[in-house]
């Protein structure tokens, strides 16, 4: 039986399927500010070559699969509750988001994805992350964005990733210190209302404190004396 002549030209033009999974994290070296790198593998299951790929990247913590020592629980009372309220208030953790563009591959490729870390314990993943003593932090990593491929005519295609696309990885604590260390070491940073900071600067100036760090404990020690 005869083949269409067309039958070829649209199983090339296939669209690539692309699996994910996650290789090593490590502290980006010289960044402006605290940044992981997630070495990611993209490696191509179906379709054509891939000519690029601009790739969006949710990354969330599962505080559901790892254990916690009695100083973590206290630590965590702010996000979780109290121990005892765990089993219904322990849940998935949105930390953050991460784009990066892929460059052409075929068969599979290691790219870079940059995620910048805070201090900020405005954010429920930096009080999460700053409360974990040791071990590793389950992260689930869930893929988007578009890739771009070739038709048999050479003509520029797009299509988006499957919305399953995902990757787990369990990101030592000690690789997430590291990252904080390079640009904070000992040290961690607190946001005030703009009235908050005008009263702590103007007890600073009255006791004629030389730094925050004594103001702060100045009024600590005032506080535990009533």
């Amino acid at each position: 039986m005869a083949v269409p002549a067309t039958s070829g030209a649209a199983a090339l033009a296939a669209p690539p399927q692309l699996e994910f999974s996650v290789e090593r994290a490590y502290p980006v070296r010289y960044a402006a500010v605290p940044t992981l790198g997630f070495e990611l593998r993209l490696e191509r299951t179906g379709g054509g070559p891939v000519r690029s790929v601009a790739l969006n990247t949710q990354l969330r913590i599962a505080a559901t699969q790892r254990s916690y020592g009695a100083g973590e629980r206290e630590r965590l009372l702010e996000v979780f509750g109290h121990p005892e309220q765990w089993s219904t208030t322990v849940r998935s953790l949105l930390w953050t988001h991460a784009a990066a563009q892929v460059p052409a591959f075929e068969g599979s490729t290691v790219c870079e994805l940059a995620v910048p870390c805070t201090y900020d314990f405005e954010v429920t993943a930096a009080k999460y992350l700053n409360s974990l003593d040791d071990g590793e932090i389950p992260l689930e990593l869930l893929f988007s964005g578009a890739v771009f491929y070739a038709d048999p005519d050479g003509r520029l295609q797009v299509a988006s990733i499957a919305w399953d696309r995902e990757a787990h990885y369990r990101l030592p604590v000690s690789v997430w210190r590291e990252t904080m260390d390079s640009h904070f070491r000992g040290t961690a940073w607190l946001r005030l209302r703009r009235e908050t900071f005008d009263r702590l600067y103007a007890f600073k100036a009255r006791n004629a404190l030389a730094s925050w760090e004594e103001a702060v404990e100045a009024l600590l020690t005032e506080a535990a004396r009533e």
